[in-house]
C-alpha cells in the first residue's frame, strides 16, 4: 500500500489492495506511487482515512437497505461522474493533481490501457456496491480479505510472479480463514456471495492489468482517478438503461440531492485522504491500520445495523487478518 517499498518488475503490488479494495470508490493506485507534495504525519493522516473509509462503506448501506435506494449502478455512476468533476476543479485550484503534467496521455495508451482498465474498474465498482444489497457489511468486508489471494493466483497463472512455499501458506491461511467465515455466517445468500466474489475477481484483474500495461507510471490516486472516472461514468452510463433504467430517477425526488450529494462528497475526499496516506508511513503501519479498520467496521455493523456475527466467523477472519498481515511482514515475496 506504500510508495516507498520497492515492487520487484515481476510481482504484483500488494500495497494497492489495501488502499483500494475497502472502499466504494477505490483509488485505482498505480505501481510507484510517488510521494505527496504535502507531508502528513501517520498519526495524522490514518485516522481521517479510517474514518472515511468507513463513512463510505456504512453510507452506501445505509441508502441501499435503510433509505431502500437499490441502484448500485446509478449511485455509482453519480460517484464516478462527481469524481470527473471534482478532479478537474482541483487540478485547476490546486496542486493535487500537479502529477498529470507528468503523464505523457497517447491515443493507445488510451485505448489500449485506460479503457480496458476502466472496464474492469467499473465492474468492481457495481459488483462490490451490488454486494451490500444481499449481504451484510461485516460479511463483506470478511470476503474482501480474499482479493490478495486473487491477484497471486492470477499472477501466478500469467507467470507475472512465480508461486513459492511462503506465498502458498499464506494463500492457504488467508483462504481457510474466508471459508470459515463464510461457513459462520447466519444469513448467507449464494447471490450475494457469487457478487461480492466476482467484484473481488475484477478488482484482482485490474490490478494485475495495471501491474501489466502501465507498470512504472507514476501516478497518485487522484491523477489516476482523473482519467479513469470520466471513463467508467461513460460506461455505467452505458449499462444504466439495461439494468435499472428510469427507476433510480424517479426516486430522486424521495431521497433529495442533498444526500446524494454528500455521499459522493464523502467518496471523494476519501480519494484525496488517500494522496497523503500514501506518504505517510510503512506498509505494514497502514495495513494494521486497514485491519484496524476492517474491526471498526464490523464491529459497527453489529452496532448500527444490527449484524449478527458468530465466534466461528471471528476465528475464521481472525487467521485471515493473520495472513494478510504475514504476506505484509514478508514483502509479498
Amino acid at each position: 500500500m506504500l510508495h516507498d517499498e520497492k515492487d520487484h518488475p515481476r510481482n504484483i503490488p500488494l500495497k494497492e489492495v489495501d488502499l483500494q479494495a475497502e472502499t466504494s470508490l477505490p483509488s485505482p493506485v498505480i505501481a510507484s506511487t510517488p510521494k505527496s507534495k504535502v507531508a502528513l504525519s501517520a498519526s495524522a493522516i490514518i485516522p481521517v482515512w479510517i474514518c472515511l473509509s468507513s463513512s463510505v462503506i456504512i453510507y452506501n448501506n445505509y441508502m441501499y437497505n435503510t433509505l431502500n435506494f437499490k441502484y448500485p449502478v446509478f449511485l455509482v455512476t453519480f460517484h464516478l461522474t462527481f469524481a470527473a468533476i471534482g478532479t478537474r476543479v482541483l487540478q485547476r485550484t490546486t496542486h493535487l493533481l500537479d502529477g498529470t503534467k507528468d503523464v505523457n496521455m497517447t491515443k493507445d495508451m488510451f485505448m489500449q490501457s485506460i479503457l480496458p482498465i476502466g472496464v474492469l474498474f467499473s465492474g468492481s465498482l457495481i459488483l462490490s456496491n451490488t454486494a451490500y444489497l444481499y449481504l451484510s457489511v461485516s460479511y463483506i468486508q470478511m470476503l474482501k480479505a480474499f482479493t490478495p489471494v486473487a491477484i497471486l493466483i492470477i499472477s501466478w497463472c500469467f507467470r507475472i510472479a512465480e508461486p513459492n512455499r511462503t506465498l502458498g501458506m499464506i494463500v492457504l491461511m488467508i483462504s481457510i480463514g474466508v471459508a470459515l467465515a463464510s461457513h459462520g455466517e447466519l444469513r448467507f445468500n449464494f447471490i450475494g456471495f457469487i457478487t461480492q466474489g466476482a467484484a473481488v475477481a475484477f478488482e484482482a484483474s485490474r490490478l494485475v492489468m495495471i501491474q501489466i500495461l502501465l507498470h512504472g507510471l507514476k501516478m497518485d490516486p487522484l491523477v489516476s482517478l482523473h482519467y479513469y472516472a470520466p471513463v467508467c461514468a461513460l460506461i455505467n452510463i452505458a449499462c444504466l438503461p439495461f439494468t435499472e433504467g428510469l427507476a433510480p430517477f424517479y426516486e430522486l425526488a424521495r431521497i433529495g440531492p442533498m444526500i446524494l450529494i454528500s455521499n459522493a462528497s464523502v467518496a471523494f475526499l476519501l480519494n484525496v485522504a488517500a494522496v497523503f496516506l500514501v506518504g505517510a508511513g510503512s506498509g505494514l503501519v497502514l495495513t494494521l491500520a486497514g485491519v484496524f479498520k476492517d474491526i471498526l467496521l464490523i464491529t459497527g455493523s453489529v452496532a448500527i445495523f444490527g449484524s449478527l456475527i458468530t465466534p466461528l466467523q471471528i476465528f475464521g477472519y481472525s487467521i485471515a487478518l493473520g495472513g494478510l498481515v504475514l504476506f505484509k511482514t514478508s514483502s509479498g515475496k
